[in-house]
């Protein structure tokens, strides 16, 4: 189903203050290490569910984050819904994902610079 402009909107509004809710909880809930960014949100056609998709940085355990923030649900879904109740009817349940698309992007350039130092990649052009 085609993304609507108000989708679009309150998926924007929902990325935008639930960052702020993981700069001012986060470090309570998965602790001072991990960095944990918003990297997309998607709707639900009802505007029932909100899916987040999370960048999670400089912490190995990458799934405990999304654990963490799950065991800390209720929390997390209040502090979003007293910063935008007065733009949005009902606040929709939260859906955590992890986006690992940074993750692969570096994954790949490390393995074509190993394949450029062991000249494996074929001749450049001059």
């Amino acid at each position: 189903m085609a993304e609507t402009k108000r989708s679009r909107q309150v998926a924007e509004l929902i990325k935008r203050n639930f960052g702020q809710v993981l700069q001012s909880e986060g470090s309570y809930i998965y602790g001072a290490e991990a960095f944990v960014t918003v990297t997309e949100v998607k709707m639900s056609p009802d505007f029932g569910i909100a899916k987040i998709y999370l960048s999670v940085f400089n912490i190995d355990d990458k799934q405990s984050v999304i654990l963490e923030m799950e065991d800390n649900y209720s929390r997390l879904r209040q502090n979003l819904g007293n910063r935008i109740k007065r733009h949005i009817r009902r606040i929709p349940n939260l859906q955590f994902y992890l986006d690992d698309t940074l993750d692969e992007m570096y994954r790949l350039n490390d393995m074509f610079d190993g394949l450029h130092h062991t000249r494996q990649m074929g001749e450049e052009e001059e």
